[in-house]
């Protein structure tokens, strides 16, 4: 049977969200916000779920979030690292037998069954691929004076979500190598934001975009839990 595992990462902060409160611990909609990504996922065609969790919120997340909830799918609850990459390779280990992977934001509620099904699609069509939106505003190259220096085509700009889908043996070997590589002093780390830079960086492959959704968007600063519970509430009057 293929196995395909959905990593999900609650390992944020609330700094800009100006809380002491981890943003994917905020309530939202009378939930916390990490609940509606794994209930996404549990009702998706993923075959379990790997929950990467802060140090020391694991049993919590066990207690107070999966175990409350219902959440039926998740087969493993580990504890993140310091940067995003060590947390998600964490998740790669605890799903070392996966076909395929799934990746994907803790911090995201509202990602739909649509924008998975997409993802996944794409990982087993072309071995790699992100969500992600046609950008709606100009965007500026700034240089370190704050002037603006170029403004590329904003037709060939795409906002990157998640989740991002791959083959499960490729993109663990890339973290593989790019984890020791930072370790070895050949690469610094600063500079990777999301998987599919991995990727690129360790296997040179280049990734589909697949698309994403506007309103799947990420929790960051106060307004965006105001849009988000929003966007929930539209959802249910239309139900």
């Amino acid at each position: 049977m293929e196995r395909i595992t959905a990593i999900v990462l609650a390992g944020g902060s609330g700094k800009r969200m100006k809380s002491a409160v981890p943003k994917q611990y905020l309530t939202l909609a009378g939930k916390p916000v990490i609940y509606y990504a794994l209930r996404a996922f549990d009702e998706s065609a993923v075959t379990d779920i790997v929950l990467v969790a802060g140090a020391g919120d694991a049993d919590y997340c066990r207690e107070e979030i999966i175990r409350r909830y219902g959440i039926r799918k998740v087969r493993a609850v580990v504890e993140g690292g310091k940067e995003r990459y060590d947390s998600v390779y964490r998740g790669l280990l605890a799903a070392e037998d996966a076909d395929y992977v799934l990746i994907h934001d803790g911090a995201r509620p509202l990602v739909t069954a649509d924008v998975i099904a997409r993802a996944l699609a794409g990982a087993r069509e072309y071995g790699a691929c992100v969500a992600g939106m046609p950008v709606k505003d100009t965007v500026r190259l700034v240089g370190e004076d704050e002037f603006a220096d170029a403004t590329p085509d904003r037709r060939l700009l795409r906002q990157i979500q998640t989740p991002q889908a791959f083959c499960g043996p490729l993109i663990r070997d890339a973290y593989a190598k790019v984890l020791a590589d930072i370790e070895q002093g050949r690469t610094e780390g600063r500079g990777i934001t999301d998987d599919a830079m991995i990727l690129e960086y360790a296997a040179g492959r280049r990734v589909k975009v697949t698309e994403g959704s506007y309103r799947n968007l990420k929790i960051t600063t106060p307004e965006d839990l105001i849009l988000a519970e929003a966007y929930l509430r539209a959802a249910e009057n239309s139900d």
